[in-house]
């Protein structure tokens, strides 16, 4: 069975970690075809997504989206919205829910989101 909007992208949180889930059926299938082309590293994303969501020190591959993409909502509540870089143009955008202690995965995907394409002159 393939996953689906509200799914789990894996099993339930131990105590102290956070819950990933997908916001969406496409980023459940993003998050499948990105598994399938990076395997280890989507693995070593989901580790952070349970353990380390939002880092005190941002990395180039691990941060906050900035300006208009800084927040996102879900469910009617507005979240800080992350990104890990996969691969070179593999992401993984999610909404950090803290208050619930889950991560809401928006995009995953091998392509880089068109989103933050600077504007066409």
């Amino acid at each position: 069975m393939t996953p689906g909007r509200g799914d789990r992208a894996a099993p339930p949180a131990p105590e102290g970690q956070w819950e990933v889930r997908f916001a969406d059926a496409a980023s459940a299938k993003g998050w499948l075809c990105l598994s399938q082309q990076a395997a280890e590293n989507t693995y070593r994303a989901w580790l952070t997504l349970r353990t380390d969501p939002a880092p005190m020190t941002e990395t180039s591959r691990h941060h906050r989206l900035k300006g208009k993409l800084a927040h996102g909502t879900y469910r009617g509540r507005t979240c800080e919205q992350w990104q890990i870089e996969v691969t070179s143009g593999g992401r993984i955008w999610y909404l950090l829910d803290t208050p619930n202690a889950t991560c809401w995965i928006t995009f995953a995907g091998t392509g880089h989101p068109r989103a933050t394409d600077p504007p066409a002159r």
